[in-house]
This record gives structure tokens, C-alpha cells and sequence, in this order.
């Protein structure tokens, strides 16, 4: 009664509700506008781990946030150095390093001290180490690349995080709207073939691409969001609320037999799909909220980012779009069309009929899923898999080539470390496998030099207050098993020498990832599988259902995340932890929606086999039609997009759709005959059912 009465009061406002709705585009907007996007993935980080507070102290005491190696080919010295006064010149950059603040460039390069020359000069290519006076990802610190580009011209190549940042920041820039577009066109065209209007598209799209302003405008009370969740934002909640509008249409189509008046048929309309949209909503809420018990913020702030999506989304499917509809009523009305996908009668009564198959299918492909799952090899590092052509990616080339260097970690010491004991510690370092130079304040003036006769600039970009920092270039990859064993014996000789000392940079932040990622993806698995189970445990009134629809759809992730492994495909560390989630929480709708209906049917007195049967084929074409609308939504965009990232994510969840709808279509019947004793004997409202079938076939 209560949901007639908001049905009917949307209805009564319906113009108020469209002219609301379209100035609320423009406070949205400029909420857009206004979020700052996060580049830099490992920013999310916890803010207690050794890594993270050796950035703020480096930032706090030294003045440095972002740090980057620059290299210079076949320049004269004289020319390196006015190159170098341009960049100190640049807003954000604090200090440069270079030869040049320790002997004068008029003393030739060939008589140089080996410290000095092997660290800052290699063949005909010299180095720099430039440090901004903001954090790595800041946006004065990325426009401080911009502007030192635009000086260094062809001949310079500037390394480093905040480089990387920057390129990402303008791949993802020219990429996004395309992904939207993308999303829309190849949505817009399953809904024009399995809907039975042409016209009712352009609604579903209208209302959505509202509820999706709305919510990236309402991110402006976040202060920022990252450029993942930017980018995949309208994608997904594009794909998982589509269903709602479905849900809604077909209502009013049905209560449009029933009353004559097109507005009353629209208010019982709205009642209905308040009352399943919201039940059925929570599910893939649920699924969105388990990110935001990860203790990398990433999934917390894609997390509440979508949880935000999809209710605004259930929002605007109950206002907006009833709204526009009752509005364009005739012009709906004139594109009505003939259903084109047929009856599912026949498709049904065959996997009914060929149940045990799929049983088996379902027990031979566990072993090599799960096998597959464990062993697909997983990547941490978002260089590699940039286009090759971007400046920080050539950048880290040349530095590779001309210095052997792959990665630069920073150490932060006590700065009252003796002399000799800091030379003694590097000179350990030295000899760590991969390790191909150390930098630091002692090692550059060297023995003869009285630290009071350095002069002031040198010993202030190395040396501030209690702290001093010392570079370790490595040869190994941001990472690879490699480095993170070089920096673990790192550490200890570190700590051997200064027991308060720290390593921090990429590397060390990477390898930290790397460990709270595999800890947050069983807390997320956890959280999302006992939330799910208990919705389905309250709305199902059942025991054994929560049970077999979980395992149908942890199968369905298992396959989808066991498949790279066969096609030698390595995935972003992101897809662990947030692609079961995303993929339980939107798909196991699918199989709720059948299985309700199975419930209806058995309650109701109808034996298994046809109760499953009629399940199936009532069901099926629901579940065709939302699982290829989630395809399209993330297909086109995971072909398209340049961020393999972003491409891999979408590649996942479409694949992850279609895979879901397989097994829920081929598996959960065959699931629901064999397990149909227990069922009726552990779910409410069966049991008296069961009884009586019992009592007719004695």
C-alpha cells in the first residue's frame, strides 16, 4: 500500500520530477569538475607502513615529495648545466643534483673521481636527479613534468613515478569519454534487438546517464577519487542498473493490460519495481562494500563510489525514467515492435533433460579452473604494460640502456651517521646482487673534504635536520621477485647501520602492495561470500539455496579468473581482489531470479522436474538479456581502452558476465534437481509442500 502511494505521488509529479532531474545536471557537473583525480595507484597504500611515512617525512623534513632521474644524451656540459638552471627555475621542482653542485664543469669529465663520474655519467649520456617539493602525484609536481618537457626538446628523457603518473593522467584523459561512448553505443544496440520498442534505449540511457552524473558529481564530498574508478564509474554502474529499467518497463507493460489508464498502470508499475529493484540491488551493493573492508583504499574508494552508483541508479529507475516514459507515452507506443528473441520452452526442456551432463561438466572443469585461478600470474607494475611510446616509458629505457638502471630506491638515515660508517654500509650495498650505483652525501665529497667546506646547496639537497637521503640504483624491475629480494637484504644492512632507517621509493611500495593486496583479497572474498549469503539466507528463507547459489557463481569466478592462465594472459593485481566481488555481487541475481520462481512452483505443489523446467524457461531470457547488457557495457571498453588496467578489468567482468549467465542457465537446474530434497527440507514454506507431495506418491 505504501509503495502504491509513492507510485502514485511520482506519477503526479512526473514533469516536476523531469525538470528537477535536468537542473540537477548542473550542480553535477560542476561536482565533476571539481574532484580531483588520483593517478598514482600506490598513494592508497595504509599511511602506518615504514614506506609510506618515509614519504611524509621526506616531504615534511627534506622539502622533496616527488623524485625523478633524468637523462641527457649528447649534450655538452655547458649546456647540460643551463638545461639544469631551467629546471630549477620550474614551480614544484625543489633542487637538482648533478655534478655540477660539487666541481665546477670547466674541470673535464675524464678527471673526475670515479664516485663522482660513474654515478653522473655514462658514454655519451649524463644524469640528474631531480626533486619536487610536492608529493609524487600532486598536480603541481605532474605539471612540473609537463613544463621540464617542453625545456629538456628530444635530447632528455625524465624517469620516475611522478612521470608515470603524468602519462596515465593524459592516456586516461583522452580515453574516458570514449569509454562512455563506447558503453552507450554497444548497450544501446542489445537493448534495440531484445527490447520490444526502438525508442525505449534512449530512455533507459537518458535516466541512466543522469543516476551516473549524479554520481560522479556527488564524489566532489570525497575531495578525490582515482583515475580506476573515474574511468570505470559510468562503465559499470552502466551495466549493473540497467536491469532495473528493464525491470520497470516490463511492469508497466503488464499493468497496462490490466488498467486502462496509462498513469495508474505506471503507479503499480513503480510499486512493483521499488519492491524487486531493491531487494535484488542489494546483492550488488553488498558486493561493492566488501572493497571498502580492503586495507589498500583503492577498494574504498571504489567501493563506496559504486555503492553510491547503484542506489542513486535505483533512484532515478523509480523517478526519472517512470517520468519520461508516461511523458513520450505515444511516441513509446508508436515503435512498439514484435519480441525477437523466441520462446526459451525448448532450450529449457533440453538442459533439463540433459541435467547429469552438466553435472559431470560442472565436476571436470572444477580441477583445471581452480588450477587455472591459482596459477595466473599477476602484475604489479604499471610500466610495462603502457604503450611503448610514451615519454616515461622510453625514459625508463634509456636509463636501462645508458645506466644499467631499472628502479632507484631511496634510503632515509640518521644524518649524524658517521662518515666512515655510511661509506662502509653503501660499499656493503655495493655488492648486493643488481645493485649498479649508490649516491650519497658522503660518498660525493669523499675523505679529503671537511664537510664545512661543501658547499650549502650540496649538503641541503642531501642532507636537513635529523635526516639524510642516499640513492641505490638496481637493475632489476619494479616488482619482479628479484627486487624484492634485493631490497629485504637491502633493509637489513640498512637497519645493521641505522636501526631507525628506512627504504622507501616505487620498489619498496610496490613489494608492500604486493603483500596487503594478497592479504585484503581473502578479506574481500570473505566479507563479500558471508554478505551475499546471508541476503540470499533472509530472502529465500533457506539454508541449502544461499549454499548452491554462492558455489554456482564462485564457480562461474573461478572459470573466469582460471582462463588467463590457459591463454598466457597476466592480469592486473586489482582483478584478484575486486573481479570476484564485482561479479558475485551483480550476477547472483541471476540465479536468485530463478530459483524464486523454482520456489514458487515447488510451494505451489508443481513436482521438480517441472518446476525447475518452468523456472528455466520463464527465467531464462531475463538473465540473456542482463548478462549481455553487462557484456556490452565493459567489452567494447576493454578492447579499446590504451591502460591495460582499465582494459583487463572490463575484459574480466564482460567475460565474467557471459560465464555467470552459462552456468546459471546450464548448472544451477541441474544444482536444484539433485539437491531438490534438501532444499524442500531447509527452506521456509517447503517443507508443508514436501509433506504432502510425500503423502501423494506413497
Amino acid at each position: 500500500m505504501v509503495m502504491k502511494k509513492v507510485g502514485k505521488g511520482i506519477v503526479r509529479l512526473r514533469v516536476f520530477i523531469l525538470i528537477l532531474s535536468v537542473l540537477l545536471l548542473v550542480p553535477s557537473v560542476i561536482g565533476v569538475a571539481k574532484t580531483r583525480i588520483n593517478y598514482d595507484i600506490l598513494s592508497y597504500l595504509p599511511g602506518d607502513i615504514e614506506t609510506m611515512k618515509g614519504q611524509d617525512i621526506m616531504l615534511r623534513d627534506f622539502g622533496k615529495g616527488g623524485f625523478a632521474l633524468v637523462v641527457v644524451e649528447d649534450m655538452e656540459p655547458k649546456d647540460v648545466a643551463q638545461l639544469k638552471k631551467k629546471f630549477e627555475k620550474v614551480p614544484a621542482v625543489g633542487e637538482v643534483l648533478w655534478y655540477d653542485n660539487l666541481v665546477d664543469i670547466s674541470v673535464p669529465v675524464e678527471i673526475l673521481p670515479d664516485r663522482v663520474r660513474d654515478v653522473f655519467n655514462s658514454g655519451n649520456a649524463t644524469m640528474m636527479a631531480v626533486f619536487f617539493d610536492k608529493a609524487t602525484s600532486a598536480d603541481e609536481s605532474l605539471e612540473a613534468v609537463v613544463e621540464m618537457r617542453k625545456i629538456a626538446g628530444e635530447q632528455c628523457f625524465i624517469n620516475g613515478m611522478t612521470a608515470i603518473v603524468e602519462d596515465i593522467k593524459d592516456l586516461t584523459m583522452k580515453e574516458t569519454a570514449a569509454y562512455v561512448l563506447i558503453a552507450v553505443i554497444l548497450t544501446s544496440i542489445i537493448l534495440a534487438v531484445t527490447m520490444d520498442s526502438l525508442l525505449i534505449p534512449v530512455f533507459f540511457m537518458a535516466s541512466t546517464g543522469m543516476a551516473i552524473l549524479y554520481n560522479l558529481g556527488s564524489n566532489i564530498v570525497l575531495g578525490e577519487i582515482s583515475f580506476i574508478t573515474q574511468a570505470l564509474t559510468a562503465v559499470l554502474q552502466l551495466a549493473v542498473t540497467m536491469d532495473y529499467s528493464i525491470f520497470l518497463w516490463h511492469s508497466y507493460k503488464e499493468q497496462k493490460e490490466i488498467y486502462s489508464d496509462n498513469r495508474e498502470a505506471m503507479a503499480e508499475a513503480i510499486a512493483m519495481t521499488i519492491g524487486s529493484v531493491s531487494s535484488s540491488s542489494i546483492t550488488t551493493v553488498a558486493g561493492f562494500v566488501a572493497l571498502c573492508f580492503m586495507s589498500y583504499t583503492l577498494g574504498l574508494d571504489m567501493g563506496i563510489v559504486m555503492a553510491k552508483g547503484v542506489m542513486i541508479g535505483v533512484v532515478c529507475c523509480v523517478t526519472v525514467l517512470p517520468s519520461m516514459i508516461l511523458v513520450f507515452d505515444k511516441a513509446l507506443t508508436k515503435t512498439i515492435h514484435r519480441d525477437i528473441i523466441p520462446s526459451m520452452e525448448k532450450p529449457a526442456g533440453f538442459i533439463i533433460k540433459h541435467h547429469k551432463a552438466f553435472i559431470v561438466g560442472f565436476l571436470i572443469l572444477m580441477a583445471p579452473a581452480v588450477y587455472g585461478q591459482i596459477h595466473t600470474a599477476v602484475y604489479y607494475n604499471l610500466t610495462d604494460t603502457l604503450p611503448k611510446d610514451l615519454n616515461s616509458v622510453v625514459a625508463n629505457t634509456k636509463l636501462k640502456e645508458d645506466f644499467g638502471i631499472n628502479t632507484s630506491h631511496i634510503l632515509m638515515c640518521s644524518s649524524d651517521m658517521d662518515h666512515k660508517e655510511v661509506i662502509k654500509m653503501l660499499d656493503e650495498m655495493e655488492q648486493v646482487d643488481g645493485v649498479k650505483m649508490t649516491l650519497s652525501f658522503d660518498k660525493l665529497i669523499g675523505s679529503s673534504i671537511p664537510e664545512e667546506a661543501v658547499p650549502d646547496r650540496l649538503r641541503d639537497i642531501l642532507k636537513e635536520g635529523e635526516w639524510q637521503i642516499m640513492l641505490v640504483g638496481s637493475d632489476y624491475k619494479v616488482a619482479s621477485p628479484a627486487v624484492n629480494k634485493q631490497i629485504g637484504t637491502l633493509s637489513e644492512i640498512l637497519k645493521k647501520y641505522d636501526s631507525k632507517g628506512m627504504l622507501i621509493g616505487e620498489s619498496a611500495a610496490t613489494k608492500d602492495l604486493i603483500d596487503i593486496t594478497n592479504r585484503d583479497f581473502k578479506v574481500v572474498n570473505t566479507v563479500s561470500i558471508a554478505a551475499i549469503f546471508v541476503i540470499i539466507l533472509i530472502s529465500l528463507r533457506s539454508f541449502t539455496l544461499p549454499v548452491i547459489l554462492v558455489s554456482v557463481i564462485e564457480f562461474a569466478i573461478t572459470v573466469n579468473m582460471g582462463l588467463p592462465f590457459y591463454t598466457r594472459t597476466t592480469i592486473p593485481f586489482i582483478a584478484s581482489v575486486v573481479i570476484g566481488t564485482i561479479q558475485l555481487g551483480a550476477t547472483v541475481d541471476y540465479a536468485i531470479l530463478m530459483t524464486t520462481r523454482y520456489k514458487a512452483e515447488r510451494i505451489a505443489g508443481v513436482d521438480k522436474t517441472q518446476a525447475v523446467t518452468t523456472a528455466l524457461s520463464t527465467s531464462m531470457k531475463s538473465i540473456i538479456v542482463s548478462a549481455l547488457g553487462f557484456f556490452a557495457s565493459t567489452f567494447g571498453v576493454g578492447l579499446y581502452s590504451s591502460v591495460d588496467m582499465i582494459s583487463q578489468l572490463c575484459t574480466l567482468m564482460s567475460r565474467g558476465a557471459i560465464i555467470s549467465m552459462v552456468i546459471v542457465i546450464c548448472v544451477l537446474p541441474s544444482m536444484l534437481l539433485l539437491f531438490d530434497k534438501a532444499i524442500m527440507n531447509t527452506t521456509s514454506g517447503m517443507r508443508k509442500a514436501y509433506k504432502l507431495e510425500k503423502m501423494r506418491t506413497a
